[in-house]
This record gives structure tokens, sequence and C-alpha cells, in this order.
């Protein structure tokens, strides 16, 4: 049997599951995230009513009759017919194209026509001379059209100024559906890969993300937003999916453009800013959001999607992050797609690299170089951090650290207290604010934990770690009341002992 998967054919022996098709086709999908599953292109194609007619000059867009007849039937089924057919004529009211073969019985009544109006004509009372008419201006006359409807199947909803300069030297090279939301919205969302597929079944495992390469701060945002080649939808709504993990990570405004459908936005400014949204529907142009890619695959996926749902995204290009590698590692990786590394910090291949400049992939593949900035692998400072056990609290320790858009994050040495086997890290002020007491201590803290001075202390946002355990103050000194415990060292922490005043840490969640 045939079945589409991400839009390409492929032959599935019978009874074959939605499993089967992704392991042949080899499609790119998390196990966690949904599918979308569509009957056929028979039942997909009905639900579409309008349609992009190409020309070689520009487009005209048309939209079907709201009511079904043997006219709107006809089209969807011979559209592809006029594909490749000229202009055949012109005139102040109207232009031509085709001719097809019909099956229609033409009638010799004369009727009067809107602009816009378009029907099927058959010329010379021949249904073997079935032309598509649009028309520019008001008109009335015999056109030799069927009688249901007076031959109307549809009326131009855009594209009239390319109507109006088609002249018979013009062709129309392509007629295609235009998928909307309210297209696939009876297709099944599911996440069971035993699902047996049917002839003509279509699934997609995926959406394909073309970033905008006019806003790389903000693409890297949407890179951040991305865990495990997945995103999960925080609402749904006809307009629009939200993806809200990133919420309060401010990136100046970029490129702004009418949100399209299939659009990718980021909210640059505001209530909701940092919040990432794909448009299942055209909304106008605003300011307030950056255009960071465009949905090139799998829009079918959006329409179907419900909160709480995960969906695999591949974006084309895909993020360049050396973090994490050893300088011999993105030596390769950088090689692969003709990018120049240049080497600093620790220069040895079993270096980690824990910075990188440019830091945004669209600059990076715009500069073909990279600097990649190493260090000796033991002096990366792991952390366990208690997001259940303070939200919030570990929530501004990934905004301090970066952590939140990289895997390798980083704290400066505000000063460190030998003698008091503390060390503090420069925070913010601006950004701890409602740092409310969560997970206070209780009777002692351990060597190696992690705190914050929250809100009821004048020092609020400072994080600092002790290396020894304490009865009685906090990892900044700070009273356990005033101490929001956010995690622990999971390595050796008297690697920090070493460090003076002012040095930079590099931390990775563990």
């Amino acid at each position: 049997m045939l079945v589409k998967v991400n839009g390409e054919e492929v032959s599935l022996p019978e009874n074959s599951t939605i499993k089967d098709a992704i392991e042949k086709t080899n499609a790119p999908h998390n196990p966690k995230s949904i599918i979308s599953l569509i009957k056929g292109t028979k039942e997909f194609e009905q639900d579409i009513t309008k349609y992009k007619i190409k020309t070689t000059i520009g487009n005209v867009i048309i939209e079907l009759s709201s009511e079904d007849s043997v006219l709107t039937e006809l089209w969807r089924n011979s559209y592809q017919e006029f594909e490749n057919k000229k202009i055949r004529w012109t005139t102040s009211n109207e232009i031509a194209a085709g001719p097809i073969v019909a099956d229609l019985t033409p009638s010799s009544e004369e009727f009067e026509y809107k602009q816009g109006d378009v029907i099927l004509s058959l010329s010379g009372f021949s249904n073997e001379s079935t032309h598509l008419i649009i028309f520019k201006e008001d008109s009335s006359g015999t056109y030799s059209t069927p009688e249901i409807n007076q031959g109307i199947f549809a009326r131009v909803i855009g594209g009239k100024r390319t109507l109006n300069n088609l002249t018979p030297s013009d062709n129309i090279i392509g007629i295609e559906g235009i998928v909307e939301r309210k297209s696939v919205a009876d297709s099944d969302s599911m996440s069971d890969l035993n699902t047996t597929l049917k002839e003509g079944n279509q699934i997609f495992t995926h959406v394909l993300i073309k970033p905008n390469q006019d806003s790389p701060k903000s693409v890297e945002h949407l890179f951040s937003l991305i865990e495990d080649n997945m995103i999960k939808v925080d609402y749904q709504s006809n307009s629009f999916l939200g993806f809200y993990r990133m919420e309060s990570i401010g990136k100046d405004p970029e490129y702004s453009t009418m949100r399209k459908r299939g659009s990718v936005t980021l909210r640059n400014t505001g209530k909701g800013i940092g919040k990432v949204y794909i448009y299942r529907e055209d909304r106008v142009q605003s300011p307030a959001h950056t255009l960071v890619g465009f949905v090139e695959n799998g829009m079918e996926l959006i329409d179907s999607a419900n909160t709480g749902d995960f969906i695999t995204i591949k974006t084309d290009p895909e993020r360049i992050m050396t973090m994490t590698m050893t300088q011999k590692e993105a030596n390769e990786f950088l090689a692969i797609q003709n990018i120049e590394q240049v080497r600093e910090g620790v220069l040895d291949d079993d270096a980690l690299i824990v910075s990188q400049s440019p830091l945004n992939t669209i600059d990076i593949l715009k500069e073909k170089k990279v600097k990649t900035i190493g260090i000796v692998e033991d002096d990366l400072i792991l952390v366990d951090i208690y997001h259940e056990n303070a939200p919030r609290s570990s929530l501004y320790f990934k905004k301090i650290t970066n952590l939140i858009e990289k895997p390798i994050g980083a704290l400066k040495i505000h000063f460190m207290v030998r003698d008091m086997k503390i060390v503090i890290f420069e925070g913010s002020s601006k950004e701890a604010k409602g740092l409310i007491p969560e997970n206070t201590p209780k009777n002692s803290i351990s060597s190696g934990t992690l705190g914050i001075t929250n809100m009821s202390r004048k020092n609020v946002g400072l994080i600092g770690v002790r290396f020894e355990d304490n009865n009685e103050y906090g990892p900044t000194a700070e009273p356990f009341d005033g101490t929001n415990l956010i995690g622990k060292i999971a390595s050796d922490p008297k690697i920090l002992e070493k460090l003076k005043d002012g040095d930079i840490v590099y931390i990775k969640e563990n």
C-alpha cells in the first residue's frame, strides 16, 4: 500500500504501523512527541477551499463557493489540467485560460457576472473546449456556461493586480491548494506508534522550521527553547500555538513583518516577553513580535496539536553549538560545514569548550569562522539544581549563569573569603526581584551547597557556596531564613578554593 510520510510517498506492506513507516523512512521523531495522521489525500483535499493560481507574472488567489456543487467537485478533480495552459484571451472585462475537456452541458442563456467571479465556460458550446474565465469587471453575456450557478464556482480574493496585467503571452505555471487550519482540523494527533495505517494515509512526524537570517539573536532563542529536538505546547488557540518555557528571557527587537500562517515569532517586549508563537492563521504585523522563522513542512502537526503536547522540531540550518565538545570534536564538526575553527584558552585536543564567539548560529554561518574557548575539563563545575523544591530560585540561577540558553553557563566570583570557607558570586538585584523565601535551610547546610539570598535581605540575588558544613549561616553568609537553597555542586567543590576575586567559573547542570 502507498502512504505519505512527511509529504513523501512510500510503499509499505498491508497492516503496517506508524512505527514501521518511521523506521523505513528514518523520519525524524522523538517517541515522546505526537504524530499527525490524515486519513487520505481525497479527504484532505475536500476540505481545501482556497487555491493559488501561479502565472508567469504572479499569483491569483481564488476561494471556492461555499455551496458544494458539481462545479466545485469538478474543479477539485481537474484543476491540475489547467497547469501549463496559456492565457487564451484577455479583454477589459475578463481573462480566459485553457482549454480542457469537462463533462458539462452548456447553456445558451445570458447571465450577469460580478467583478471577481470565476466560471467554467464551454467555448463554442463544446465540452472539449472548457475554459477558466475570471472577470475583471462586472459583465453580462452568453458564455456557454452550465446552468448550475451560472457556471460560477469561485471568487478572486487576491492577486487582482496580476489579473489585470495578464496577456495572451502569459500562461499558468501551476495551481496548488492553500492549506489552512480548518483544512486539517479533523486530522488526528496521536502518540501511539502501533496504529495501523491504511492505503492513502498521510503521517507527519516533525515540524521543519527555516530560521530567519535577519533575526540572529531571536533565532538562537528558538534554538534554546528546543530540548531533545522537541518543544512543548503551553497554549493553543484557533490562531496560534504558544511556547512559554523561555518567558521573561528578552531579546532586542529584530526583523518584523506580517504574521502569516506558519510564521514563528518571538515576543520582544511587554507582557509575555520571551514567549514563542507559531501561527495557524494570518495575523497583522506587530513591532512587539520578531519573525524568527517559518514552518516549511509539518503544519499539519501545528494544526492538530493541543496544550501539553510535545512536537518534534527540526531546523534548517541546525544550531551550531560547540560548547560541551572538545576542541578536536569541534574541529571535526565545523569542518563538515566548512567553518574555520580558531582555538583560544586551552588549545589541546581534549580541552573542553565552554564558550564560542560568535555565539549565534546565523552570525557564524555568515562569517564562516568561530572562536572556541577551551578549559581543562576537570575545571568544569557540575551542579545538581533543585528545580522542584526551589522553582523561582532555580530559574533565577539559570538566568544569571545563562544556563537557560546555553549548555554551559558562567559565574563571576564577587569575593572569596578563604578563612570562612565561602565564595560569593555576582548576581542581579533587578532579576532577583520577587525571590520569595523558598527551600530555606532547617538545621544545617552541607559542604558544596549552593544558595541565594532571598528578598528578605538587603543583598537579594547574591549567589554563594560553602566549602564546609555550617549550622548557622547559609552559603551567602546570611541567616537561614534569608537563604534559598538552589542546588549542590556534584563535582569536587575544592576546585573553587584555588580561585580569586574576579575569576570566571564555568558551570554545567549535572
